[in-house]
């Protein structure tokens, strides 16, 4: 069975960092490529940052232009877990983040699989 579980998310002040995992397992961690979405109040849902699938030697990281230099995705191929660390946080990053992964070389709206969520609150 596939599972992605995230954690890390809570009610953090603006300015302040917190560090989102995502735990994979049911698949091969290393043919797939990770992303983080997320969905705010009355929001569509938007990327945030993925990582390639090892596996086609494409670890190339891509950011959205709203937390480029504000956060950083990695992933623990040992332990099949993906981190996203973010720093400078702002109220306008209020979400809830999704762990998904995809078999394809990059993300997209269409992943394979999705976690369930961990809620972001950044207070101002």
């Amino acid at each position: 069975e596939v599972q992605l579980e995230e954690s890390g998310g809570g009610l953090v002040q603006a300015g302040g960092s917190l560090r989102l995992s995502c735990a994979a397992s049911g698949f091969t961690f290393d043919d797939y490529s990770i992303g983080w979405f997320r969905q705010g109040p009355g929001e569509k849902r938007e990327v945030v940052a993925c990582t390639g699938r090892i596996s086609s030697r494409n670890t190339g990281t891509y950011y959205a232009d709203s937390v480029k230099g504000r956060s950083t995705i990695s992933r623990d191929n040992a332990k099949h877990t993906v981190y996203l660390q973010m720093n400078g946080l702002k109220p306008e990053d209020t979400a809830v983040y999704y762990c998904a992964a995809d078999g394809a070389i990059g993300c997209s709206y269409d992943m394979d699989y999705w976690g369930k969520g961990t809620l972001v609150t950044v207070s101002s």
